[in-house]
């Protein structure tokens, strides 16, 4: 059987390879590994440690303490109630579409908090054009803060983000687009029926370096200036130059 390649560093200490192999088998690679995972994202831990791309790696031990460990919160433990099994889980971020039942809460409209989703700076002319897409994931993620410097783990974003695209969450609500809090505190959204939250949506957009807002550089806010009020503009750009 031929599996998707992991694509991990040398420099990746042991922990962090495994985590890495975790986040795929569970998020995305499951099916291809031939691992019954159930709606909830579960799938049997032995049979992930014995599976192509972990066996012989690590032991059960280490699993336990990469899931205690894990600064963002990755995974999920628990023991089946049926059969007394060890299951594992990814908390979110799975392409794999039979995972629909995640411990997800609702958020209401009085929520409070920014939702704020972190990207890169060569991605934002498609963003700009089409807006945030879920691309192959169940979910477009969100945190509800920003890194506070380059070691400061949230989950949700990375925190080497070049743009922060803050999101209108009344605007976005009052439209039908729904958002959820996962078990360790991501924000979720499946976006609207083609998996996307378009740009009009957006509250604002922060350069990560400069912390100026994009908008006044991309001008995607800026309304569309009819013909008497270009001719006005051009006029008074005329005055100003005299």
């Amino acid at each position: 059987m031929t599996t998707k390649r992991l694509f991990l560093s040398k420099k990746d200490d042991f922990d962090t390879q495994i985590s890495k192999s975790l986040s795929w088998i569970l998020r995305h690679g499951a099916h291809k590994l031939q691992l019954p995972i159930d709606s909830e994202g579960f799938i049997d831990l032995v049979a992930v440690i014995s599976s192509e791309s972990l066996q012989g790696k690590c032991t059960l031990e280490d699993i336990q303490r990469i899931v205690k460990n894990n600064d963002k919160q990755r995974f999920t433990i628990r023991r089946n109630c049926f059969t007394n099994k060890l299951e594992i889980r990814a908390n979110q971020g799975h392409s794999i579409q039979t995972v629909t039942s995640l411990e997800l809460i609702p958020i209401k409209p009085d929520f409070k908090s920014d939702i704020i989703h972190g990207t890169y700076h060569r991605f934002w002319p498609k963003i700009k054009e089409i807006g945030l897409s879920r691309m192959n994931r169940v979910h477009i993620h969100f945190t509800t803060a920003i890194p506070k410097g380059k070691e400061h783990v949230i989950s949700g974003m990375r925190n080497n983000c070049g743009i922060y695209i803050y999101i209108d969450f009344p605007k976005a609500f009052e439209s039908g687009l729904q958002f959820f809090m996962s078990s360790n505190k991501v924000i979720l959204s499946p976006g609207n029926d083609n998996g996307i939250i378009e740009p009009k949506y957006f509250l604002k957009i922060i350069d990560v370096k400069t912390a100026a807002a994009m908008a006044v550089v991309y001008d995607i806010f800026r309304p569309t200036l009819n013909d008497e009020q270009v001719e006005n503009s051009d006029s008074a750009g005329k005055n100003m130059s005299k």
